[in-house]
């Protein structure tokens, strides 16, 4: 799957998401909703590392919510960058992949 449909089929979720919980998904929403994202990583991994409360969920309980938490941080990034018309892999071209060697 391509970065643009996804991030397309991430608005549709998200959009319906906003409408349904009755707020506007402006720029402040967009950053703060990542930002909430990352810290659930967070203490996903600090949970995963032993290093937080297991709150009563098993390892393999815990290993997948961590894994989970990746989905929703790049899933938050991806609208963030839709919302900024960012395009995402012409920039990871540019920024990382242009310093690739054959």
């Amino acid at each position: 799957m391509e970065i643009e449909e996804l991030s397309g089929r991430l608005e549709k979720l998200s959009a319906r998401y906003g409408e349904y919980l009755g707020f506007e998904r402006d720029s402040d929403w967009f950053l703060l909703k990542l930002q909430e994202e990352v810290g659930e990583l967070t203490q996903a991994y600090l949970q995963v590392t032993g290093r937080a409360r297991t709150k009563g969920k098993s390892a393999d309980e815990i290993r997948d919510a961590f894994q989970l938490e990746f989905a929703d941080v790049i899933c938050q990034l991806l609208l963030l960058a839709r919302h900024f018309d960012v395009d995402v892999e012409h920039e990871i071209q540019r920024k990382w992949l242009s310093h690739e060697t054959t």
